[in-house]
C-alpha cells in the first residue's frame, strides 16, 4: 500500500505523553510534520524547499514543554502538503483526481476552492504541488490510513482527559507566514489566538491567553485572520466541557523562511512559550466547569 510504503521507516505521527498526565490540557501540532516521502516528492513538480511553504516549521519543538508540564502532545510527522488533518475528512478537489469524487466528499468548500483541502492541491502562495492527477484511491488511502486514526487517537485522549479531570482543554498549535499583517494598521501580529469567535472554549481561556502573551510584550490578535480550523471547531464543545483553542505563532519570530533555519531568537521564543504554557495551564478549574454539562 502507498501509505505503508511512504512511512515504512517512521510513524506518520506520535503521541508524546508524560509519565503521568497531571493537567487537563492536551496539545496538538498537526502541521509541523517534516518527513516528506520520496514517492510523494517524485509526484510533485516542486523542489524540496518550495514544497515546505505550508509547513509549521518546528512548532512541535516550540511547544515541547507541554509534556514536561504533564500534558500529552500529539505531533504529526507527515507533512501538511501530503495530508491536512485540520480539514473535514473528505474536503477533496475534483480537479486533482483521475476519477470522480465519491458522493460523500465535500468538493465545494472555501478551503477546497483555495487549494487547501484534506489532500492539498497548493502550498504557500498558490504553488501547485502535483505534476499530474492522482488516482482517487491514493487520496482515500491517506485519509483512511492516517487521517482517521489520527483523529481517533486525539479524540480518545480528549475523552480520557475529560473523564479524569471533569473537563479537557485542547490547544491546537500552529505557525503563520511572516507576511501576515493587520488590515487596518499594517502591523504584524506575533500571535493570533483563535476560539471560533467565542464558540470553542470558555471565554476566560482565550482572554487569559491574550493577556499573558501581551504581558510578555508580544503583539496579539484575536480570531483575525485565523479563528481556528476544523480541529478547533470540531473538538471545541464547551457546553460538554471540551474546550479548544488555536494558537498561531508568527514564523518571523523564529524562522528564516527562505532556508528554513532557526533564527537566533528561537531559543528565547521557546522559553517564553514554556512560561506562557505554565501560566495558561494554571488557570482555575471553575473557568471550565461553570457551564452545565450538556447531554451527551
Amino acid at each position: 500500500m502507498t501509505v505503508e510504503r511512504d512511512f515504512a521507516d517512521n510513524p506518520p505521527y506520535e503521541l508524546r505523553q508524560p509519565s503521568d498526565q497531571r493537567i487537563p490540557f492536551v496539545f496538538n501540532s498537526p502541521h509541523s510534520g517534516r518527513l516528506y516521502p520520496a514517492a510523494f516528492l517524485q509526484q510533485s513538480q516542486l523542489d524540496a524547499q518550495t514544497i515546505r511553504r505550508s509547513e509549521d516549521c518546528f512548532v512541535d519543538q516550540l511547544f515541547a514543554s507541554a509534556v514536561m508540564l504533564g500534558a500529552p502532545l500529539m505531533v504529526a510527522h507527515f507533512p501538511r502538503a501530503y495530508l491536512d488533518v485540520n480539514r473535514e475528512p473528505y474536503e477533496l478537489d475534483a480537479k486533482m483526481f483521475l476519477e470522480p469524487l465519491p458522493s460523500y466528499a465535500n468538493g465545494t468548500s472555501a478551503r477546497v476552492a483555495g487549494g487547501l483541502g484534506t489532500v492539498p492541491r497548493l502550498v504557500g502562495e498558490g504553488q501547485e504541488i502535483y505534476a499530474h492527477k492522482l488516482p482517487l484511491t491514493e487520496g482515500l488511502e491517506r485519509i483512511n490510513t492516517i487521517y482517521k486514526p489520527y483523529h481517533a487517537l486525539l479524540g480518545d485522549v480528549l475523552a480520557a482527559t475529560r473523564k479524569q479531570f471533569g473537563y479537557s482543554v485542547l490547544v491546537d498549535c500552529h505557525s503563520m507566514p511572516t507576511g501576515i499583517r493587520f488590515p487596518e494598521s499594517g502591523m504584524r501580529p506575533d500571535f493570533i489566538i483563535g476560539d471560533r469567535f467565542g464558540t470553542s472554549c470558555a471565554p476566560e481561556l482565550a482572554n487569559s491567553a491574550i493577556h499573558l502573551l501581551r504581558e510578555m510584550g508580544y503583539l496579539v490578535a484575536h480570531n483575525k485572520p485565523y479563528a481556528g480550523g476544523y480541529i478547533t471547531e470540531h473538538y471545541g464543545r464547551p457546553l460538554k466541557r471540551f474546550h479548544a483553542l488555536q494558537i498561531e505563532v508568527n514564523r518571523g519570530l523564529y524562522l528564516n523562511e527562505h532556508n528554513y533555519e532557526r533564527k537566533p531568537g528561537f531559543n528565547q521564543l521557546q522559553r517564553d512559550i514554556a512560561q506562557f504554557l505554565a501560566d495558561l495551564v494554571s488557570l482555575p478549574d471553575f473557568y471550565f466547569m461553570d457551564t452545565p454539562l450538556a447531554a451527551e
